[in-house]
């Protein structure tokens, strides 16, 4: 370990940082630790001093005999697994050698000061001590890497109070659901309901598997207006068939099937019998907005001005998931659901008016809509399939609707789209024969511009009509792209045509915009998640849309360990996240230039969240090289 030759007064060093544990306490793994445990830490501690190109480690020093805190400055790693992974860039707050110093061996890089650093050595035993008093930085030790990327739950939660969607559905308390047999008249159900002050009865069979349900808001139609007799069973007027869940699925599925069914309660079961039931007030009991409601309101809009309206609902409802903390995950699964609404009605409202039968065509979703990805700031990427024998007859009418489509979504915030992937544009409203056509030739041929179509159009879903019209061409890319090793090669070059935004010190390469640092975090981060996902899965004939579904299905058949497909899957979302809270940002602080609602000024993230977004970039880079290794070559 080379040492600058004059070092300040040690101890004067010392009782300067002694005061400075909660500085240490912005940083991980001191964040999570108790103050007399970073106290522990500064007391054991040896300031160490390093002039700027001076070697703090290198593989010649033999074991780590400390593990290093940077104070000041930073150092980079290169050369050794630095070769492989890219060069990485330690600054105030990071600890390295983690591994070195865990394995008891020498490191595999020689790490350099970048300019006059100052760093706290730790040493090996005081490490090991340190540990067994304080489990959070033994978990940090262990899991360095997930540990940072599980960080961004916190980092981007705005409330103590939120809901953890993907939390499973046995985690909610367990209520006594009111329930009755088939044969139980009205009278004495409507009577237990005003009794216990609840909205619903579950109605079961004798081994508790539900049958139905009645809930108030049934009462009025089913009960009231017909004037039903009280002595009625209650199994003439329950809602069935019934929609239910178990006790492992989520909070995420349950919100799902309540907006797509508009439902409000929702049977939780196990082992086929009722244990409880939630309610979308239990879901979202902390939300301004309601997504049943908002669903409802959408599918109830009589023109495009309503769909305006609620467009910006969306938004308002997205900001909310955000500030609450729900997930980047669930929140753009949820965006995504409510634009598939809005798109869907806007289509059966205008087809009406045209008089045209969707029954004979299917409204298609590409990109990150397709993918169920989408973010507050997108744009439209759409097509149409339809029946005919004589499409060239057959198309003006469906390009006209479509052109309505496209022009009624622009009002409605989402802008036309600059490549022109949409249903109004006569190479996006074709027949499924002419679709399958056009699919094959680029799959065959795959010229540059092939490539990138392919990108958009192979992330296809159904969403308005009839979806038999889409089966067969939503199934093609994964059966037919796998068979032709040229493609996959090539869509591999497009992927690697990606540039990830550290430089050689492993340090953020930034692009100056109105005078802000900026990244963006779609350019040089999100995408490379995406075109890596797609192109696993294509090369595996995995028929899987989503990029996480992608990277968790494409994973074992690669033979990838499963704490790095955890870092893929990690570090996409996280940066996904940060995407979400720059588009919904109000007041202004980092917010996106002009034009571009992907980037990030560095400066507003705090210090875990620039540790995340660092750890993420790595994980990219380590992503690409995989690409470069099994298809580059």
């Amino acid at each position: 370990m080379s040492e600058s030759p004059s070092l300040p007064d040690t101890a004067q060093a010392r009782a300067m940082l002694a005061g400075q544990g909660a500085e240490l306490a912005r940083h991980a793994p001191f964040s999570a630790m108790t103050p007399s445990q970073v106290s522990q830490f500064i007391e054991a501690a040896q300031p160490r001093r390093f002039t700027s190109g001076a070697v703090v480690l290198q593989p010649a020093d033999g074991p780590v005999q400390a593990l290093l805190l940077v104070r000041e400055g930073s150092i980079t790693g290169s050369h050794g697994l630095a070769d492989t992974a890219g060069p990485f860039e330690y600054v105030a707050g990071d600890l390295f050698p983690v591994g070195a110093v865990l394995g008891q061996r020498a490191v595999t890089a020689t790490y350099t000061a970048n300019d006059d650093s100052l760093c706290l050595a730790l040493p090996a035993a005081e490490v090991q001590r340190l540990a067994a008093a304080s489990p959070a930085f033994a978990d940090f030790l262990n899991r360095r890497v997930m540990d940072f990327l599980a960080l961004s739950k916190r980092a981007l939660q705005r409330s103590g109070t939120a809901h953890a969607l993907d939390a499973r559905l046995s985690s909610l308390p367990r209520k006594q659901s009111l329930t009755c047999s088939p044969a139980t008249p009205l009278a004495q159900a409507l009577a237990a309901m005003h009794e216990r002050g609840v909205g619903s009865v579950l109605v079961t069979d004798d081994a508790a598997s539900p049958l139905g349900i009645l809930t108030r808001h049934d009462i009025l139609g089913r009960v009231t207006l017909p004037q039903r007799a009280l002595t009625t069973p209650i199994a003439e007027v329950m809602s069935t068939p019934l929609q239910t869940l178990t006790t492992e699925h989520t909070l995420q599925d349950a919100a799902l099937v309540m907006a797509r069914h508009g439902i409000r309660h929702l049977p939780v079961t196990e082992g086929g019998r009722v244990v409880n039931i939630v309610s979308e007030r239990d879901l979202f009991a902390l939300q301004r907005l309601s997504l049943k409601q908002l669903s409802t309101q959408i599918r109830a809009a009589p023109d495009v001005d309503t769909l305006r309206h609620l467009a910006g609902e969306i938004r308002a409802l997205a900001r909310n998931l955000l500030g609450q903390g729900v997930q980047a995950r669930q929140t753009t699964e949820l965006i995504s659901h409510l634009n598939d609404v809005l798109t869907e009605r806007l289509v059966l409202m205008l087809a009406a008016r045209r008089g045209m039968d969707m029954g004979q065509a299917c409204w298609l979703a590409f990109g990150s809509e397709g993918r169920g990805e989408q973010t507050v700031a997108t744009d439209q990427d759409n097509g149409l399939v339809f029946a005919s024998r004589d499409p060239a007859t057959d198309r003006p009418q469906w390009l006209a609707l479509a052109r309505d489509v496209n022009e009624a979504l622009d009002a409605c915030g989402y802008p036309l789209c600059k490549g022109q992937v949409m249903a109004s544009n006569p190479e996006c409203c074709l027949t499924a024969d002419e679709w399958h056509a056009r699919f094959s030739h680029w799959i065959e041929h795959g010229a540059p511009e092939d490539l990138l179509k392919a990108s958009i159009y192979f992330d296809l879903r159904p969403l308005c009509g009839n979806a038999a019209l889409a089966q067969a061409l939503q199934a093609m890319p994964a059966r037919e792209a796998a068979r032709v090793p040229r493609f996959l090669k090539q869509l591999a070059g497009n992927t690697l045509r990606y540039r990830v935004p550290l430089n050689w010190r492993g340090a953020f390469e930034t692009q100056t915009v109105d005078g802000r640092e900026m990244l963006d975090l779609k350019l040089h981060g999100t995408a490379i998640f995406v075109d890596a996902a797609r192109l696993f899965a294509l090369a595996q004939g995995l028929p899987v849309l989503g990029t996480r579904a992608r990277l968790e299905a494409a994973a074992p058949g690669m033979r990838v360990a499963a704490r790095e497909g955890e870092a893929w899957v990690s570090a996409f979302e996280f940066l996904q996240g940060l995407r979400l809270r720059v588009q919904v940002a109000e007041d202004g602080e980092g917010a996106a230039p002009a034009g571009n609602p992907n980037m990030i000024e560095v400066a507003t993230l705090d210090d875990i969240e620039r540790s995340i977004l660092k750890e993420a970039m790595r994980v990219a880079r380590r992503l690409l090289q995989r690409v470069e290794l099994d298809y580059g070559r």
